[in-house]
């Protein structure tokens, strides 16, 4: 595990390259408060948000382990699709580290894929239209970790308003106690919570 200074370093290395507060949270798997902590550490006298910092590296650099892992996924879709008695025709991957996940998924259950891109400055994110459009479909949501739900309540209201059905979110490691984001069901592989 990386020290509190070597990720305020990182974090303030992200920030000269002109990332902005989500994106560093992204890029170092933590939540937006704890960045901001990390970033005014010793300006603010503030305690540490609580949080867990993920990383799945040891997965994330081998294609195939990345594909055991979606399998896992995949098979925890079929469970709930199965109990909740529901369909989907394609897998919306968040960018950018969804997208691994989301395209072994898509490609296990013989469905389309969607490359959702949040938009860090912007109201609303975009599909992008190398990928299968969203009018229409139901789909599950894929993204690697759960922080604040933010990325994916945004996700979750992009799709609606672009004429897609959510039905179902799966995230790698869900760092919250939540069940459901925005009125839709919630299932993760690993649920991390500080004590």
């Amino acid at each position: 595990m990386k020290s509190i200074e070597e990720l305020a370093r990182r974090a303030r290395e992200l920030r000269e390259k002109g990332f902005d507060t989500k994106e560093i949270a992204t890029e170092l798997h933590l939540s937006t408060n704890t960045v901001e902590w990390l970033l005014t550490r010793g300006i603010e006298e503030e305690v540490a948000p609580r949080d867990v910092k993920i990383g799945w590296r040891s997965v994330g650099i081998y294609p195939y382990r990345i594909s055991k892992i979606a399998e896992i996924m995949t098979d925890i879709i079929v469970e709930e699709m199965d109990k909740r008695e529901f369909d989907v025709d394609s897998i919306v991957g968040v960018l950018i580290n969804g997208i691994p996940y989301a395209t072994f998924i898509a490609d296990n259950l013989g469905l389309e894929l969607i490359v959702y891109r949040p938009h860090p400055n912007r109201e609303e994110g975009a599909f992008s239209s190398n990928y299968a459009h969203i009018e229409g479909k139901k789909v599950v949501i894929v993204d690697d970790v759960l922080s604040t739900g933010e990325t994916i309540k945004k996700a979750i209201e992009d799709i609606k308003n672009a004429g897609g059905d959510p039905k179902l979110v799966m995230v790698l490691v869900n760092k919250t106690n939540k069940d459901d984001v925005a009125g839709v069901p919630l299932r993760a592989l690993i649920r991390a919570l500080p004590l």
